[in-house]
């Protein structure tokens, strides 16, 4: 072969023993022709002839995990549209992947139309939920932090909407809650704390359906207001009618907390109190704001 390199290029072998201990060294091809000065990619092709690249310069195939999903849904029976739509990759690049792979059966046109609007279904719900996920945190951001006012007036209204109330022919003047919600409980023994209300003044009890977890139920409800189980009084346990559907099962069923204040009657009468004059003081208000904030 006539060689058509000339000047620094004159003794070749020399060089490429130097290029391929280089290569060996694990050093690039760039780092290589930067550190011989070699400036034609011809002679650095044929100086690094035979020589394999080290490890390190060789990219992973980003197209990997999408091929290996796409296999796995062609073995489900999913056609290639769907599978477009499901990883939003090429057709093209689709038929290369899964080619060898049998055919899935053919569908009903009315069962592939049923998978199309299920798939379509599935995307608006997850738009949905992302949306209402950032509407509720972006409407938490906005409480910021409550002043002792603040938890007053809500512990206020709490009370007067889910507390027990006396009536006019049975007066018993209690100070007793009921409630399923942990956020609820939190925020009404935080108010009974800034009401005065010693911790010992507090009883606890379940009101629970009798097929769920009771033992499990009152250890939760113990470890959220921080008291020992044992403190708890008898269970309030509710009869299952066979005739009615429940819908609170499951492992998040922990049934309802009931939370009653001894030596109430004062407590009582000033919580009646405090609902009155918030009534009062709103009496003369009869539209929000026109700004529409809070």
């Amino acid at each position: 072969m006539t060689r058509t390199t000339t000047g620094k290029y004159d003794d070749f072998e020399a060089l490429r023993e130097q290029a391929v201990a280089l290569r060996r060294a694990g050093l690039s091809r760039r780092q290589i022709r930067d550190r011989l000065h070699v400036d034609n990619n011809d002679i650095l092709n044929r100086l690094l002839e035979g020589e394999p690249a080290p490890e390190w310069t060789k990219r992973p195939n980003a197209k990997d995990d999408l091929r290996a999903r796409a296999r796995e849904l062609r073995l489900e029976g999913w056609t290639y549209d769907q599978i477009q739509v499901e990883l939003g990759c090429s057709k093209s690049s689709i038929s290369l992947w899964v080619r060898d792979l049998p055919k899935p059966e053919r569908r009903d046109p009315s069962e592939q139309a049923k998978l199309a609007s299920r798939k379509r279904w599935e995307h608006e719900l997850a738009i949905r939920d992302e949306k209402r996920r950032k509407t509720k945190a972006a409407a938490a951001g906005e409480i910021g932090t409550m002043t002792d006012r603040d938890l007053f007036l809500a512990g206020v209204a709490l009370y007067w909407a889910e507390g027990s109330k006396d009536k006019p022919y049975d007066r018993r003047e209690n100070v007793m809650f009921v409630n399923s919600d942990p956020g609820v409980i939190k925020l009404y023994l935080a108010w009974l704390a800034l009401l005065g209300v010693e911790p010992q003044r507090l009883g606890y009890r379940v009101m629970i359906h009798m097929t769920a977890d009771v033992a499990g139920a009152k250890q939760y409800w113990a470890d959220l207001v921080g008291v020992d189980v044992s403190t708890f009084q008898k269970t309030t346990i509710k009869k299952h009618n066979p005739k009615t559907v429940r819908k609170n099962v499951g492992e998040n069923y922990r049934g309802c907390l009931v939370i009653r204040v001894s030596q109430c009657a004062e407590l009582y009468r000033r919580i009646e109190g405090w609902w009155t004059g918030m009534v009062d003081a709103v009496s003369g208000i009869t539209s929000p704001s026109s700004s529409g904030k809070v």
